[in-house]
């Protein structure tokens, strides 16, 4: 037995020397034994330097050779299917940044249009599978951006790799697993809160419309107030009720807004979106109710605030950054190697604040202290 282990080692030792570097699995197949007994050779042979080992490997001593990787798969020419609810204002960018980030890798980006409506999202990237897009990068029409109970399940039945963009699971849904990107909403709110506090204000509002966008927008703002011990305007936004109508929400909004400021000692709002802001902002200031010197404002999106008559303080959410990493996200995959597939990611984006002259240092009766319960 002892001189079958020595002409062992010595046929390890002799393949090795050959080829510099060798698989355990590889080399236990070629000497026609079990991996646990080559193992110990290694691991006797290693003990005694005659050899160095590697993550499932062994090479010649001194060797800096790394093992062979299995090469990517090229992506030229592939067909990335992007299902989106529109391709105005907000998605405009995010299209934008996909299409320059498969442009340049020479694949091709494929835009369906869900409008919102259920279940559109599902018949159009049905649509572009069958017409041979290899990935997708998803954009469901979830109400406020995540999914009910049994939504979203169609999605993780698809044969290609899905990213799904600017929306998420959450946990313990099976769509969960899914990669994604998005913007972090609830950080842009809280910066928002962040800057205001900084100049003094203690008594804050939010009025922010119904949208996809709004969960995290009042996550963000509600944990930042906490945070930074600072109150709120009493009772909910009044554009988280049903409206019959726009001019009934802007209504009620200016409402919730005047009385904040005049009632309840707010001297700050945060708005989303841009265009309530630049229709609510002018009323104000006609009712007396001056910008920035009774109440600081700061929009949520960076649409059109700059070209308000006031120039509109405003979060930017980064728009075309999500779109070019979802689509590099989506090419990765495309190109990983069978059966080498790397851990999923969430991958959050953050919100930029961009400063203009909404917003200024609080009156002089509503700045400082500590905010009363």
């Amino acid at each position: 037995m002892r001189l079958h282990v020595d002409r062992r080692h010595a046929r390890v030792l002799e393949l090795l020397r050959e080829r510099g570097t060798l698989r355990v699995a590889d080399l236990a197949r070629e000497l026609d034994v079990s991996p646990v007994t080559l193992r110990r050779d290694v691991e006797t042979l290693a003990a005694q330097g005659r050899l160095q080992r590697l993550h499932g490997a062994v090479v010649w001593p001194g060797e800096t050779a790394e093992l062979p990787q299995p090469a990517r798969k090229s992506i030229e020419g592939a067909v990335v299917g992007m299902v989106v609810p529109t391709t105005e204002y907000y998605y405009a960018e995010v299209v934008r940044g996909a299409r320059e980030a498969v442009e340049e890798r020479g694949a091709r980006l494929v835009v369906a249009l869900s409008r919102y409506l259920p279940g559109e999202d599902s018949v159009q990237a049905d649509r572009l599978l069958a017409a041979g897009a290899d990935g997708l990068l998803l954009t469901p029409s979830w109400e406020r951006g995540v999914p009910g109970p049994g939504e979203g399940l169609r999605i993780i039945e698809r044969p290609v790799p899905t990213v799904l963009v600017e929306r998420s699971a959450p946990h313990g849904h099976p769509a969960a697993a899914l990669d994604r990107v998005r913007s972090d909403h609830a950080h842009g709110a809280a910066e928002a809160v962040r800057h205001l506090a900084s100049l003094g204000h203690r008594t804050l509002a939010l009025a922010a419309q119904e949208s996809p966008t709004s969960a995290q927008l009042r996550q963000g703002f509600e944990a930042a107030v906490e945070a930074l011990g600072l109150r709120r305007a009493p009772g909910p936004s009044p554009a988280r009720e049903p409206a019959a109508t726009e001019a009934e929400r802007f209504e009620r909004t200016f409402a919730f807004l005047r009385e904040a400021v005049e009632e309840h000692g707010v001297s700050a709002a945060i708005l989303h979106s841009d265009a309530d802001a630049i229709v609510l902002v002018p009323r104000l200031r006609a009712q007396g109710v001056r910008v920035p010197e009774d109440l600081s404002v700061i929009t949520y999106d960076d649409e059109v605030a700059a070209l308000a008559d006031l120039p509109l303080t405003a979060v930017a959410p980064a728009k075309r950054t999500v779109g070019r990493r979802a689509a590099e996200l989506l090419l990765s995959r495309l190109a990983e190697p069978s059966g080498a597939r790397e851990p999923g990611q969430h991958i959050d984006i953050l919100p930029e604040l961009r400063l203009r002259a909404s917003c200024g240092t609080p009156p002089p009766d509503r700045a400082g202290g500590s905010p009363s319960a």
